[in-house]
């Protein structure tokens, strides 16, 4: 039960005339000072927490920070080494669909061709803006079996006053197919010097490897596609390698 102010006046006067000693009765609980300690006081732990979790927020961040940093260093150092690495990887492996090359002419004598087997092998021509030459394939299409070898020409022209120096790069289409696809003989990663308005024919001598026909993968793939783009040869300059962003 609450008392009001007279009240505890009445207390006070009837506990002195029994002999008690006066009593004072204190309302700091509902002071509006009392209160607002009491909200400090209870605050202030919160404010610490708050304080201390910010910190190691913070701490955690700069921690993220320094890994992303160190990651992104790496990444760069890894694709810079991965250049050459990757070309003798794919030429290697036949992977990225880049051709294989440097087969020896035994196993070209010992190969049996796959008669029942027919691939349409389909030609893509492109050139750098920064290269001004004419290039384009002799022929659009051949038909193969595996194990069997072909021949295929490209055309290149300088049509300009001035000697220029180009380099090509190759894709095979569709990736897969690459470790199948067998350059004899090719132009690709070469500088090739044409002087003004000269003209040259550019073979590329290839087989598709017979083993070819045992991949389930290369079941229902009867068409590829060999695509060559030039660029122009430029000092410290690489093309792009083929299947490497």
């Amino acid at each position: 039960m609450r008392l009001g102010a007279k009240g505890c006046v009445l207390v006070a006067r009837t506990l002195g005339a029994w002999g008690c000693k006066p009593v004072r009765f204190c309302y700091r609980g509902n002071s509006q000072e009392f209160r607002r300690d009491q909200r400090e006081k209870s605050a202030e732990p919160v404010v610490a927490f708050r304080r201390e979790q910010e910190q190691q927020w913070k701490e955690r961040n700069r921690t993220v920070l320094t890994y992303l940093a160190a990651g992104v260093v790496g990444m760069a150092g890894l694709s810079y080494a991965a250049v050459p690495l990757y070309r003798l990887y794919c030429q290697a492996t036949g992977l990225g669909g880049s051709a294989l090359d440097g087969h020896s002419s035994e196993q070209i004598e010992t190969m049996e061709p796959v008669k029942d087997r027919i691939i349409k092998v389909t030609f893509n021509s492109d050139v750098h803006s920064s290269l001004q030459w004419n290039f384009k394939p002799q022929q659009t299409e051949v038909y193969v079996v595996p194990g069997e070898t072909a021949l295929a020409f490209y055309k290149a022209k300088n049509p300009t006053d001035r000697p220029i120096i180009g380099i090509s790069t190759y894709n095979v289409l569709p990736p897969e197919a690459g470790q199948y696809f067998n350059k004899i003989q090719c132009f690709c990663f070469e500088e090739q010097r044409l002087n003004p308005h000269e003209e040259v024919d550019m073979p590329v001598f290839f087989f598709i490897d017979p083993e070819f026909v045992e991949d389930p993968k290369m079941e229902r793939v009867n068409l590829i596609t060999l695509s060559y783009t030039f660029f122009e040869a430029k000092m410290g300059y690489k093309p792009p390698l083929p299947g490497y962003n």
